[in-house]
């Protein structure tokens, strides 16, 4: 489209310099004319305006002129005039008369040279027009085509990952620099996938297998109470044994779903700025009990007030002194200890027991992982506690940590906080 109006400027701008010349060359012939006709008009001799006029037009063939007065003819250059070739105008020579009659001037000149010029130049730019229309095409179908060259090539990697090609990235380097922060977003989402994939599977790996033991001992007991007469008392405590095994499952369930909704970025309600050490006292009286069968004494040091959902807090507090509690050695501490740090409350919780082995801490804080192996005692919790405390650090813009050596084990979270008090 360019090329079509650069090159009809081209014709018309060479047209209307032709144009000019024309109109130059008219004047400057019809000025001769009038010169001639005024130096014999005194009278008008015609003779001598004969003379004149011929010697002058037979050194310029490109023109010819007729003079008239009136009807009459008074000079011809004796030139045959093509039309088709040949331009003319009419002046009236004025102040020049033969008798009454005002003499008139028929000038005509001889455009058929530059006539073939503006031909041959109009099929000069349309051929030139054409071609170059073909060329751009071709050449920008050829550029188009090598330049999409790079994300066809990318849209093939992209094809290729997936489940079934874990670890598969895309080499940013291969491509140009306007290109690569997209592959690098592109690759950072196929790590996050693949990494929520593992979770998936492994997550539904632990579901089966946690749900599966005590459905199949559900299952196994009531065929074998089926299978022969039981008294009432037998029944019941058979019935007993379900509704416990009923009640952890639903636990379970109960406990996913909110893990489940932890991972979907639900947020925690943050109400009106509460004592954190406060908090840690309702959850050590609702595990008193516990404390006192396992000769263990509570203690909080430290306080801070903070925007946060209490509910959630008793929860994540309850999990963690849960946990201190079932692996303490008796007779020993119990501490809890608030501090800010950075802009972020930190709550932990202490004990005094064995040590969690190195292998076991980095994922203390995966669902349905439990490290009792890695330490004394035994537990029947079903391994989502410290996941929840990881959900519930999160919910509220915090992070979960733990350490453990020597005999101390410090397992805690923190919380962000807009403003805090101690």
């Amino acid at each position: 489209m360019g090329l079509s109006v650069a090159c009809a400027s081209v014709y018309g701008v060479t047209r209307w310099s032709f144009e000019l010349k024309h109109a130059e060359e008219f004047d400057r012939h019809i000025e001769l004319v009038r010169h001639v006709v005024r130096e014999t008009r005194e009278p008008l001799d015609l003779g001598a305006l004969q003379h004149k006029l011929n010697d002058y037009f037979l050194t310029h063939p490109e023109a010819a002129v007729e003079l008239w007065a009136g009807s009459r003819r008074i000079y011809s250059s004796q030139r045959l005039v093509d039309p088709r070739n040949w331009t003319s105008r009419v002046v009236t020579l004025d102040g020049i008369a033969l008798g009454d009659q005002p003499v008139e001037a028929k000038l005509a000149l001889n455009v058929g040279g530059d006539q073939v010029l503006l031909k041959r130049l109009a099929w000069t730019l349309v051929g030139a027009a054409g071609l170059g229309t073909v060329l751009v095409s071709f050449t920008g179908a050829l550029l188009v085509r090598r330049g999409l060259r790079p994300l066809n090539r990318l849209a093939a990697q992209t094809a290729a990952a997936g489940p079934h090609h874990p670890g598969l990235r895309i080499e940013a380097s291969g491509y140009a620099s306007e290109l690569q922060p997209w592959i690098v977003q592109f690759n950072a989402l196929l790590q996050r996938a693949e990494d929520a994939y593992a979770q998936l599977e492994a997550f539904n790996a632990d579901v089966a297998h946690e749900l599966r033991t005590p459905l199949s001992n559900m299952i196994a007991q009531v065929e074998v109470e089926l299978g022969q007469a039981r008294s009432q008392a037998v029944l019941q405590e058979v019935l007993s044994s379900h509704l416990e095994e009923a009640r952890r499952l639903s636990s379970v369930v109960t406990d996913m779903l909110f893990l489940s909704k932890a991972d979907r970025g639900a947020k925690a309600r943050r109400n009106e700025a509460g004592s954190l050490a406060r908090e840690v006292e309702a959850v050590a009286e609702f595990h008193e009990a516990a404390l006192e069968e396992a000769q263990l004494t509570l203690k909080v040091k430290g306080d801070a007030e903070v925007h946060m959902d209490a509910g959630l807090i008793r929860r994540a507090l309850s999990n963690l002194v849960s946990n201190a509690v079932r692996y303490a050695r008796p007779k020993t501490l119990v501490l809890v200890e608030i501090q800010r740090a950075a802009g972020l409350v930190e709550i932990s919780v202490v004990n005094f027991g064995p040590s969690i082995s190195e292998e076991a801490m980095p994922r203390l804080f995966e669902r349905f992982y439990r490290a009792d192996q890695s330490r004394a005692g035994s537990s029947s919790h079903h391994g989502l506690g410290l996941s929840i405390v990881a959900a519930i650090a999160r919910m509220h813009g915090g992070s979960t940590f733990a350490s453990s050596a020597r005999g101390v084990t410090r397992i805690g979270f923190t919380v962000a906080h807009d403003s805090t008090n101690t």
